[in-house]
């Protein structure tokens, strides 16, 4: 077959079959009497199997190399064309995600489109200047879920700060992409994702907040305990009494049992968990002190008498400290 009949075979055009003869991929075995190329049929099968080895993202190199070298083996090739698709489809997914953030601002002209791109791009930074300017920058210009990904990969406080400070101020559905990072496989991103919902006001950050009391991750429970304790959610009181008992964030648990302790129902439920506690063998020493030191906070007669139950204690710290503050609300 003549060359033209070739590329209108095998839908390769005659400037490309030239080019591989010029590279020696596939050479016609023949010419004609005028000197005209003249294909033969395994020379038009040798075309396809370029082809086909092309559509798998070999390169012409390496074609010449598989096709024509006895001893090779794909193996090796095959997985390098893996690693190399992987990395091309995470840069096609990073590049379609800043896409659709930028599609999301809604941007009226190009100068808007710009400017989304660049505090996009300014948030990835290695700079951690660059990112809390981004961030504090950021206001309606980038993306709630653009934002939920800074927060939830930063490394740094300042700019974890700053991150917080901007999803507060965005809202939308960042308290629910929030949450998502709270079932994180990462430690650490349950921790930021948690301190960044904390932040977060609103009913519905409260009532991802009370959900994340039953989390089996101590640190999640535990922030998660503070921030409803400062928002007077009562159901945190458990969790709270568990800070005090860890000696973890204990003086801020304490804070936020006394802040709930301001209702009188409430504070009786404080003084009866605190108490239970304290009356638990497995209670160690330090522990109890620092629920004895947590009565303090807890105003009504029930402390009270709570307190004076202790009097007696074996602990001496605990029936020193009991009878301390009880002077201290005597001369109140």
């Amino acid at each position: 077959m003549l060359i033209g009949e070739v590329a209108r075979r095998s839908g390769v055009s005659a400037r490309m079959l030239r080019h591989y003869e010029s590279l020696g991929l596939v050479r016609p075995s023949g010419r004609t009497g005028s000197g005209y190329r003249e294909y033969s049929a395994e020379d038009v099968r040798r075309i396809f199997h370029v082809e086909s080895l092309r559509a798998v993202g070999l390169s012409l190199r390496e074609i010449g190399r598989a096709l024509d070298d006895p001893g090779f083996t794909p193996s090796a090739l095959v997985d390098e064309l893996i690693r190399r698709t992987r990395e091309r489809i995470a840069v096609e997914t990073e590049l379609l995600t800043r896409l659709h953030r930028v599609h999301a601002t809604d941007p009226a002209g190009w100068e808007d489109v710009l400017q989304v791109v660049a505090l996009l791009g300014a948030l990835g930074s290695e700079s951690a200047d660059a990112r809390q300017r981004a961030a504090l920058a950021s206001g309606d210009e980038v993306p709630v879920e653009a934002l939920v990904e800074a927060a939830l990969g930063e490394g740094d406080p300042h700019v974890a700060g700053a991150l917080r400070w901007a999803l507060a101020r965005a809202g939308g559905s960042g308290p629910a992409l929030l949450a998502e990072g709270l079932g994180s496989p990462e430690a650490a991103v349950r921790e930021r994702a948690v301190r960044s919902l904390a932040e977060m006001p609103g009913d519905e950050a409260t009532a991802l907040l009370g959900n994340a009391l039953a989390s089996p991750d101590d640190v999640v429970r535990g922030r998660a305990a503070l921030a409803l304790g400062a928002r007077g959610v009562a159901d945190a009181v458990p969790a709270l009494v568990d800070l005090v008992v860890a000696g973890t964030n204990d003086t801020d648990a304490a804070d936020a049992l006394a802040l709930l302790a301001r209702d009188a129902t409430a504070a009786d439920r404080i003084t009866a968990a605190l108490a239970d506690r304290l009356s638990r063998d497995t209670t160690g020493a330090p522990a109890r002190g620092r629920l004895t030191q947590a009565l303090a906070g807890i105003a009504g007669p029930a402390s009270s008498r709570a307190l004076r139950g202790l009097l007696d204690d074996e602990d001496r710290a605990v029936a020193l400290t009991a009878a301390y503050l009880l002077q201290l609300r005597d001369a109140g």
